[in-house]
């Protein structure tokens, strides 16, 4: 039997009626080395998600595993649940509500097999509104492919663009060798794998889309106990951003700690020079609490960055509607998002 390259990971929490599209455009992949592993995290329609995933395999005979945690253990640890689940030689991310683009697996397969050591493949990826052809935005970071030999230079590209979980594709067994729940209800564990993968193992960038994320749906965290008092489902607080950047911060220490790796302030100037996704939510507080709130960012070390001052300013002055216009168009006019900083230097264009 040819060894499976891919394990699609797929961490299942309610949103039933988008598990079909979200199959559909896997099983429609012209690429066959992969199986499905869905975990589902003892959520209010894991019912429905369960009757969804029986039909699809039936029509798919041993193409899909599904499991059923016996409790909700949250987005970090159900992660981590997925690649001890998983078989594949990579696990590829897609989460609930997103789509995987025509080609993605064909394309990521390229780049492994093209490139030495690969630990994590850095993708491109869309934003969508409601149907898949009403492209919001592109996420491109750069606009050619790159690759990043293992170290520093690897892990500060890759840690920030890596918070986007469809798509994130890691070595299984490199990832499952640094397993711990000690950031769980921060949301970010896959950055804590990337930091760690990309210590031991390259990573490689590719211009093409490889998966498509789905605007507008309901924030699901907030319901385990790792993420109760941090999170509120339903919406994005004040309270999330700072559990959220503070989790970053706790994976960098730790980084430092383990394994003598500091990146803390190559990798917090980074979040600096693009962080308006950080507060854009936030951006319709009273002045009083968004000023609370701007304090409480700089404190975990974000003031010593004159970007992020300037990001917090213009962009509680121009709103959150203007700030998105604004972000689009030049994103559409370079092909790319723009750089700032070592990252326009970062990788070379081929190995």
């Amino acid at each position: 039997m040819t060894p499976l390259r891919f394990s699609v990971c797929i961490p299942a929490y309610n949103r039933s009626r988008l598990l079909p599209p979200l199959l559909d455009s896997i099983f429609a992949q012209d690429y066959a080395v992969f199986n499905v592993v869905i975990c589902e995290d003892f959520s209010r329609e894991r019912n429905t998600i369960s009757e969804i995933v029986r039909s699809y395999m039936q029509r798919y005979p041993g193409r899909i595993s599904y499991y059923e945690n016996a409790s909700n253990v949250g987005y970090d640890a159900n992660v981590r649940r997925l690649i001890e689940l998983a078989n594949g030689e990579y696990c590829f991310f897609m989460g609930n509500d997103d789509l995987m683009c025509p080609g993605a697996l064909a394309e990521a397969d390229r780049l492994i097999s093209e490139y030495p050591n690969v630990g994590l493949v850095l993708r491109s990826y869309a934003w969508f509104d409601v149907e898949p052809h009403r492209i919001n935005q592109e996420v491109r970071y750069f606009n050619e492919e790159r690759f990043f030999p293992a170290g520093r230079e690897a892990i500060c590209t890759c840690f920030r663009r890596s918070g986007v979980i469809s798509g994130y594709i890691v070595h299984r067994e490199t990832a499952a060798s640094y397993a711990t729940d000690k950031f769980d209800g921060g949301l970010f564990y896959q950055m804590h794998l990337t930091a760690n993968v990309l210590a031991d193992k390259n990573a490689v960038f590719t211009p093409k889309l490889l998966a498509l994320c789905r605007v507008g749906e309901a924030y699901e965290f907030g319901n385990s106990p790792a993420e109760k008092g941090q999170h509120v489902p339903g919406k994005i607080t004040a309270r999330t951003r700072l559990v959220m950047i503070g989790g970053i911060v706790s994976i960098l220490r730790h980084l430092k700690g383990t394994r003598n790796i500091d990146v803390v302030d190559d990798v917090m100037r980074d979040y600096a020079s693009y962080f308006y996704p950080y507060i854009k939510e936030q951006l319709d507080l009273p002045p009083g609490k968004f000023l609370a709130l701007y304090r409480a960012l700089g404190r975990l070390g974000l003031s010593r960055y004159p970007m992020f001052h300037f990001y917090c300013v213009v962009g509680y002055l121009l709103g959150e509607r203007n700030c998105d216009f604004i972000t689009r168009h030049v994103r559409g006019w370079l092909g790319r998002s723009p750089q700032f900083g070592s990252i326009r230097r970062a990788g070379s264009m081929r190995y």
